[in-house]
């Protein structure tokens, strides 16, 4: 595909060209195996001219007045407009992305940089008292400079979008290294956005390369500041560690184990449909899904026949299909991955209600119920099309096993007292909870992120501010100061 071949490059200081390592990054359809390109790997000296450039670009733009760097995303959300339905096209080619599950995510895409146009101008300055006579405290909001960031395969173009576009609105300059298996929708794609709205060069850098290359250069390069991450624990862990010996700050956005708990006077058909999306969309491949799925007793057996018959129902299959909700997973090792947690509980004694089969990195639901309380599949994130249905006793069981995992990202309470919900809710140690609703949610102004295991820091609204602009304290003494020697 020539979308693909054409933006199969490096994007460093504002130049198109071909990496220079020693191997390529093949990217496949991962439904059909189509190889969509071939990307040669960025060196660690390809790093380090991305990172030159952006600090030399970002001494200009940090000076620009913030209603001209606006311009520039208002020019950049245009282009998405403009070009929807081929963006759409490439996030069903590169990451198996449903029709619906495309949409979705450009939707929230073009929120977020509407999002962005209004916090260019967001960083206000204060005028602080004194207890010294006749002296001024000033305190400026500053970019922090250049922003590394790092983005994962499930929402590409959205997750990459969402720290990149919020870091150039506030007058940073970026490098993006996208996953290997998005390098387009992730990386390249973005950069093309942000070249065609007039982005002076230099600021957005996308290397498309792999830690086998560069190692940690990206981390531990002296110019970013501060390094966004999304993805798994197990890698934001030690981005975590590299960052706090560089003395940069990091902003982690990890993994998830969310629990959407069904309480006993829940609407059960309202309750399976937003079990059934928070499970199932894109695969399962989100960091809010819900993993665990917890129903009260007296509720459970009504809940799990509507809940399996619906799950039954979601056709698999094509993703460029307008009628698949389930498409493929990512690549074979997640494909494989997946199917071996489902094998691995039915040995362990769990009751498969539905064992759907894998055929190449198409992985159909399963549906286990009957888990021990030790079960290792309880505590784990599983990225895949898996649901686990728990039962429980009252509302103190429920938080007790919602609680009872490393992970604290997102979760929902269902039941017809909202206020009851939202009791429940805070008694949940996550970032995020919604009642009487899914688990998947993503909004432009609400601070997003996740505790315990799930991360560090929030984004989104005034989350982006102090995440990628600093404080400057100026004071200055009107008249004469005193010294004492």
């Amino acid at each position: 595909m020539s979308f693909f071949s054409d933006l199969a490059q490096q994007y460093i200081d504002g130049e198109w060209r071909q990496g220079k390592g020693s191997w390529d990054i093949i990217d496949f359809n991962p439904y059909d195996g189509e190889k969509l390109a071939s990307i040669t790997v960025a060196t660690a000296e390809e790093v380090d001219q991305a990172y030159r450039g952006a600090q030399e670009a970002q001494r200009a733009w940090g000076e620009t007045n913030p209603y001209a760097r606006r311009t520039v995303l208002e020019r950049a959300l245009r282009i998405v407009e403009e070009r929807e339905a081929e963006i759409s096209d490439a996030i069903v080619a590169e990451l198996g992305g449903t029709r619906l599950k495309a949409a979705f995510e450009l939707h929230l895409a073009k929120e977020f940089l509407r999002e962005s146009v209004q916090l260019a101008l967001r960083p206000t300055g204060q005028i602080l008292p004194s207890p010294t006579e006749g002296k001024e405290n000033r305190v400026y909001r500053v970019p922090v400079g250049v922003v590394g960031v790092i983005s994962p395969f499930n929402f590409p173009f959205l997750l990459s979008l969402k720290s990149v576009a919020p870091a150039l609105a506030l007058g940073n300059a970026v490098v993006l290294k996208p996953h290997q298996n998005t390098p387009v929708c992730g990386g390249t794609l973005v950069a093309k956005v942000f070249e065609d709205a007039g982005l002076p060069a230099g600021l957005l850098n996308v290397v498309v390369t792999d830690i086998a290359e560069i190692g940690d250069a990206l981390l531990e390069h002296p110019v970013p500041q501060v390094i966004s991450f999304t993805g798994s624990d197990k890698v934001g862990r030690h981005v975590a560690t590299v960052c706090a010996a560089q003395l940069k700050s990091a902003v982690l956005e990890l993994g998830g184990n969310s629990a959407l708990i069904v309480l006993d006077d829940a609407d059960l058909d309202y309750a399976v449909d937003a079990a059934v999306f928070s499970r199932f969309v894109h695969q399962g491949q989100v960091c809010m899904a819900a993993n665990r799925i917890l129903v009260d007793r007296a509720v459970e057996k009504e809940f799990t026949e509507k809940f399996v018959a619906k799950v039954a129902s979601l056709p698999v299959g094509d993703p460029a299909d307008p009628a698949t909700v389930i498409g493929p997973l990512i690549n074979s090792s997640q494909a494989e991955a997946v199917s071996a947690v489902v094998e691995q509980a039915v040995a362990a004694g769990a009751t498969a209600l539905l064992h759907g089969p894998t055929e190449g990195n198409l992985v159909s639901p399963s549906v286990l119920t009957g888990l021990a309380a030790d079960a290792p599949v309880l505590s784990q994130e599983i990225f895949g099309p898996v649901a686990l249905l728990i039962p429980f006793d009252g509302e103190d069981e429920a938080v007790r096993i919602a609680n009872d995992t490393p992970y604290g990202l997102s979760g929902a309470v269902h039941t017809g007292d909202v206020e009851r919900g939202v009791r429940v809710g805070r008694r949940i140690h996550t970032g995020m909870i919604h009642i009487n609703d899914g688990t998947v949610h993503d909004e432009p102004i609400v601070p997003f992120g996740g505790e315990k295991s799930s991360g560090l820091g929030r984004l989104n609204g005034d989350a982006m501010v102090e995440a990628f602009t600093t404080q400057k304290w100026i004071s200055v003494q009107h008249g004469r100061s005193g010294f004492p020697f």
